[in-house]
């Protein structure tokens, strides 16, 4: 086969004009390998992004991270900021703020009952231990205590808290009374309610943990029922106002009648005292007497039988006579007898005061 070489020149001119037409247009299209290396550099600046945005992860004041590895919680951070590695390990953020469950009533924000309230949901109505009803409002108030039992050991930890607390409030309201579920035995419900959830929790261990239990609000279902026990509500303290005033009149009446009777107590023992020392002076007086009649009976029976007429005729005149004669003598003037009777009286008295104070 014989060489053309007209051919071979023809094909480098070819060559030579279209390498010279397209290196002088620049308005022409981007050639693919340009493209492509703009892609390319686009791709890689998205992967470096990532990979650098998913190295590192922040932890707030009241949140918790767990984090994992192919599935394996490896740690548990709290607030800071951490590297990870990036598409091996992920970190899952907990809120572990305290946080407000109602239990009978829908409110917006926590603790805030709505205007259309719920005393007359499922949730609110009980049965008390006396077979009455009764709408009761519970707020509870929760918080994650361990987030890796949170996360995993079941699929909806609050609601398992709000059915163990439904089931835990009906069982300890219908232990009393409906008086005593509306008025006395609140706080006492409290705390009972508030032991048998965390018993439970802990035994579940779904990772929650309550914080504080409280009865918002306990009322009788029917306007009718209410206004018999408001009714009842103010006998009873119509009942405590009576009860305080009796035994404020008590405090008043009683020191009054103590100090009444410890006068009469002190006057008895007084006279009592005095009677003994009395009696105790007229022995000393007779021992005395009896031993000078033992002396001298008849003298003394003489001056006894004397000083009693003393005693029973203070005024009167005794005259000795033997019997026979008839002239009194001596014949004495009515008022020298008036003077012998005011002394004979005169001795009388201070012998009876020589005698009290002997007894004395």
């Amino acid at each position: 086969m014989p060489f053309d070489f007209n051919s071979i020149f023809k094909g480098k001119q070819k060559r030579s004009d279209a390498a010279g037409d397209s290196s002088g247009k620049k308005d022409g299209p981007i050639a693919p390998k340009q493209m492509r290396t703009i892609l390319i550099g686009v791709v890689l600046l998205f992967l470096v992004v990532t990979l650098v945005s998913r190295s590192w992860f922040s932890v707030g004041e009241e949140e918790q991270a767990v984090v994992t590895m192919f599935g394996q919680v490896q740690d548990v951070k709290s607030a800071g900021l951490y590297f990870k590695i990036p598409f091996l390990q992920n970190a899952q953020l907990v809120d572990t703020t305290t946080k407000g469950m109602p239990i009978g009533y829908m409110s917006g924000n926590a603790g805030e009952r709505d205007g259309a309230g719920a005393t007359g949901t499922h949730e609110a109505l009980m049965i008390t231990s006396d077979f009455n009803f009764v709408d009761i409002d519970f707020y509870i108030e929760y918080r994650v205590s361990d987030p890796v039992a949170y996360l995993y050991n079941s699929d909806e930890p609050e609601e398992i808290l709000r059915n163990i607390a439904q089931a835990t409030i009906r069982s300890t309201v219908v232990n009393y009374s409906v008086d005593d579920v509306i008025t006395t035995a609140k706080s006492q419900i409290q705390s009972e309610v508030m032991e048998k959830i965390i018993q439970e929790l802990e035994e579940m261990n779904i990772g929650l943990q309550v914080a504080n239990v409280s009865i918002q609000d306990a009322e009788p279902p029917t306007d009718a029922v209410i206004e018999a026990f408001k009714a009842v509500e103010t006998a009873k303290q119509g009942a405590d106002t009576a009860v305080n005033n009796a035994k404020r009149y008590q405090s008043e009446r009683v020191p009054a009648a103590e100090a009444e009777a410890d006068r009469i107590i002190q006057a008895a023992e007084a006279e009592k005292a005095a009677r003994i020392a009395e009696a105790e002076g007229q022995v000393e007086r007779f021992n005395r007497m009896y031993a000078e009649y033992a002396k001298y009976p008849l003298i003394t029976r003489q001056r006894l039988f004397y000083e009693a007429i003393e005693e029973v005729l203070p005024g009167a005149k005794v005259i000795i006579t033997d019997g026979g004669t008839q002239t009194m003598l001596p014949l004495e003037s009515f008022t020298e007898a008036g003077t012998a009777e005011e002394e004979t009286q005169d001795a009388a008295k201070e012998k009876e005061q020589n005698a009290e104070e002997d007894g004395e």
